[in-house]
């Protein structure tokens, strides 16, 4: 009889290629640079230049501000989810076994955190500079925070406590999970609810801190 050994496996990553698992979690990294860095500093330019003053007297709400400050933005990144997850694909080889239309809609609710992120940045910041550097403060943190580099598992249990408040955590298994394992909604509906209900809670105080700025 022959004896028959015991090995290791990788279902979703067979060839264990870094690039597989590192650039669809990428994607969210740089997703939520560009729209919080951008949306605060625009922001915080409308009160360096002194604009903020003629818009507090005009008749324009302060929720009407904000739609026009961050709906481009929101525009900007989701052509970036277009053109980065293409690049990904055609360029690096990455295999995609999933939904782009689940993607896509899972980066909008991803977006609608990092806004409001960006938002209430904004509103603690006098100075382009201090925003950047405020955007970076936040930045950091979330990426050890999300399972990009360390596996939340391997953290110790109060550090697992806070990354349920990160974004970013939610939004990188999404990715792998589309990308790399090809599941859909019925998987990822926790992910996705926990998104939904994280950016609808930071907008909401993001917008009410604002208009008590405003």
């Amino acid at each position: 009889k022959e004896n028959v050994g015991l090995g290791e496996r990788a279902l979703f990553n067979p060839d264990l290629a870094s690039r597989n698992f590192l650039l669809p979690g990428v994607l969210g990294l740089l997703i939520a640079l560009i729209t919080i860095m951008l949306t605060s500093m625009s922001v915080v330019k409308e009160r360096e230049t002194g604009t903020m003053e003629q818009l507090v007297v005009s008749p324009l709400r302060p929720v009407e501000f904000v739609a026009g400050k961050t709906l481009p933005f929101a525009i900007i990144g989701f052509v970036d989810i277009c053109v980065v997850t293409i690049i990904t694909i055609a360029w690096f080889g990455v295999p995609f076994n999933g939904s782009f239309a689940l993607l896509l809609f899972s980066g909008i609710l991803f977006i609608l955190s990092t806004l409001a992120v960006g938002l209430y940045i904004s509103t603690v910041s006098r100075t382009q500079q201090q925003a950047m550097l405020s955007t970076f403060l936040f930045f950091v943190p979330a990426i050890l925070f999300s399972g990009f580099v360390f596996p939340i598992y391997a953290m110790p249990v109060p550090v697992q406590a806070i990354t349920f408040l990160n974004p970013l955590r939610y939004f990188i298994t999404i990715i792998r999970g589309i990308f790399l394992k090809g599941v859909g909604a019925g998987v990822l509906w926790p992910e996705m609810l926990a998104l939904f209900t994280l950016g609808a809670v930071l907008l909401f105080f993001s917008v009410r801190r604002f208009s008590r700025k405003m």
